[in-house]
C-alpha cells in the first residue's frame, strides 16, 4: 500500500489515486477540489447503483411511455407534483388504480428509480411475493427481521394487488406492514380492483375496511383508464407484419 492510499484509508474517503490523472492542475485548491468533487459524485453514483438493485425492480419489456392522459389526478396532484416526489417527503401514499395493462407498474417503476436517484431506500414486490415473503417469515420465526427491513424504507411498491387472494395469515401479516407504515413511510400500491372489491382479496370485512382506511388517509388516488399498452403493441405489430415496436420511458 502507498502513501497515498494509506492516508486516504485513514481520511475513510476512498482511494483517490485513480482520480488524480482526470483533473488537469492549475492551483494547488482547485485541484484539490476538483479531485474530491470526483470521487464524491463517484461514490453517490455507486450508491444510487446500490440502491436501485436493492429495489430489486422488475425488468419491464413491455415499458411505455407516460401517457398522462390516461390519468385521472385527485385535487391537490398533478404531473409535476407527482414527479417532484414531494409525497415522499410529506409520507403520503400513491394508490394507481384502474385498468390492466393502463401503465400503473411502469409509473410505479418510474417513481421508485426516480426515488433511488434522489438517495432514497425502496422496494418493490408484487402483492402476491410480499404475502408470501411474510407468512414463510412468520412460519420460520424471523417476521420481525423482515419487518425492520420495510420500515427502514422511504417508500414501499406493492404491484398488482388484486389479481390473487390471500389466505388469513397473509391478510393480516400484510396488514400490519401497511398499519406500521401509517404517516412514517410512502407507499405505492397498485391494483386493478375498486376499493369496493379489495375485500376478495383479503377475505375480511373488517381487516379490509381498517387497510383501505390508513391507505387512504394521507393518499393520492390517480385512477388510469383506456386500453392495454400491451394490446396495443400487439395490434401495431400485427399490423406492420410482426415487427416490434419498443416504447421507451418518458425522460421526466
Amino acid at each position: 500500500m502507498d502513501r497515498l492510499e494509506r492516508v486516504c484509508k485513514a481520511l475513510r474517503v476512498g482511494n483517490l489515486k485513480q482520480f488524480v490523472h482526470e483533473v488537469e492542475f492549475h492551483d494547488k485548491e482547485q485541484y484539490l477540489i476538483e479531485v474530491l468533487e470526483l470521487a464524491l459524485r463517484h461514490r453517490e453514483n455507486r450508491r444510487i447503483e446500490r440502491l436501485i438493485k436493492q429495489a430489486c425492480f422488475p425488468v419491464l419489456k413491455d415499458f411505455v411511455r407516460h401517457d398522462f392522459a390516461r390519468v385521472t389526478f385527485p385535487n391537490g396532484m398533478d404531473k409535476e407534483r407527482l414527479l417532484s416526489l414531494e409525497f415522499i417527503e410529506q409520507r403520503e401514499n400513491i394508490l394507481c388504480i384502474g385498468a390492466i395493462g393502463a401503465g400503473k407498474t411502469s409509473l410505479a417503476v418510474t417513481l421508485g428509480r426516480k426515488a433511488c436517484m434522489h438517495g432514497k431506500a425502496v422496494r418493490f414486490y408484487r402483492a402476491v411475493d410480499l404475502a408470501t415473503e411474510l407468512a414463510d417469515r412468520h412460519r420460520e420465526n424471523t417476521i420481525t427481521r423482515v419487518y425492520r427491513q420495510l420500515a427502514a424504507l422511504d417508500m414501499l411498491i406493492i404491484d398488482e394487488l388484486g389479481f390473487i387472494p390471500f389466505d388469513r395469515l397473509a391478510s393480516q401479516l400484510l396488514f400490519n406492514v401497511i398499519s406500521a407504515s401509517y404517516q412514517r413511510q410512502s407507499i405505492i400500491v397498485t391494483s386493478n380492483l375498486e376499493f369496493g372489491r379489495w375485500n376478495e382479496v383479503f377475505g375480511d370485512d373488517r381487516l379490509t375496511a381498517a387497510l383501505i382506511d390508513r391507505l387512504v388517509h394521507y393518499s393520492h388516488i390517480l385512477a388510469f383508464s383506456g386500453p392495454s399498452y400491451r394490446y396495443e403493441q400487439a395490434m401495431l405489430r400485427k399490423e406492420g407484419g410482426g415487427a416490434y415496436l419498443q416504447f421507451a420511458p418518458s425522460p421526466s
